[in-house]
């Protein structure tokens, strides 16, 4: 798959001292990940092949996973080869020298994507200095695409977002998430049960990466979910935080493997402190 030649970047060497600019790290990923998403839907259409499973015998991979994941490590590489990269598959590949990190979800939602549901995503975040400033998600399947900049907003299809306006928990409908562990899985369910009683009511799309985005455009008014990992929220809580969202853990903390809640000032203090007091940042 040829990339744009508009995307044809180099990274900068040991020693480099302008900041890398996050518009033209957006405009890598962008290009990048749309044709990842292609090889991906591509894939899928040729039928899932080489199935196995990870942390638990419900935790499974494809080979459509490792090859995206290889494309997109492949395109980075050659475009800027000395910044570093993480991606769910492979692991890390060192940088040298440079402050960019790239964080990679080849398919978010692997299992969606086993059944032929079309809801997973290609997701890819660029970090520097540790703090994320470009990211996209993309669905192949419908073709919805989410990006955002630090600073520089978040959008879909070039349409501004600017997430819920909700102030009553009550109204709030959420999206969220459960683990493979079966003893996580059900205190994640009995954190669930202690609190719908309080929300409009909850949806389970199997991507957290959508879940955010979703998030970030109003079409869910919050998101929390406990157990994820760096490659599925790096790019959408970027998206979701420049849409005005707040994306924290709880208690004081920033989001991470115990906890990320994503929403709107309306009402996250109210779901923050619900989910403090059914320790949903505890359990397994």
């Amino acid at each position: 798959m040829e990339m744009p030649s508009e995307a044809r970047s180099t990274g900068m060497g040991p020693g480099a001292s302008e900041p890398p600019d996050p518009a033209q790290l957006l405009d890598l990923a962008v290009a990048t990940v749309r044709a990842a998403a292609e090889l991906a839907r591509s894939m899928r259409a040729e039928g899932v092949r080489s199935v196995r499973t990870k942390s638990t015998e419900t935790d499974v991979v494809t080979a459509a996973d490792h090859a995206v994941e290889r494309y997109v490590i492949a395109q980075l590489r050659e475009r800027r080869p000395y910044d570093a990269v993480v991606g769910e598959e492979s692991g890390s590949v060192n940088g040298s020298g440079s402050p960019v990190r790239w964080i990679l979800d080849p398919i978010d939602g692997t299992v969606n994507y086993l059944y032929g549901l079309p809801v997973y995503a290609v997701s890819l975040a660029a970090e520097v200095d540790g703090v994320v400033v470009a990211g996209v998600v993309r669905n192949p399947v419908t073709g919805d695409e989410w990006t955002a900049t630090r600073g520089g907003g978040a959008f879909r299809d070039g349409r501004r977002l600017t997430g819920s306006g909700i102030t009553d928990l009550g109204q709030a409908l959420l999206g969220t998430g459960f683990g493979y562990d079966a003893a996580r899985r059900r205190h994640q369910a009995e954190v669930l049960t202690r609190l719908i009683p309080y929300v409009r009511d909850i949806r389970r799309m199997g991507a957290a990466s959508i879940d955010l985005c979703l998030a970030a455009e109003g079409a869910l008014d919050a998101v929390y979910e406990k157990g994820l990992n760096v490659w599925d929220h790096a790019a959408g809580g970027l998206v979701a935080e420049e849409a005005g969202l707040g994306v924290t853990g709880l208690a004081g903390a920033g989001p991470g493997p115990d906890m990320v809640l994503a929403a709107p000032k309306g009402i996250h203090r109210a779901l923050h402190d619900r989910l403090v007091e059914f320790d949903a940042a505890g359990g397994p």
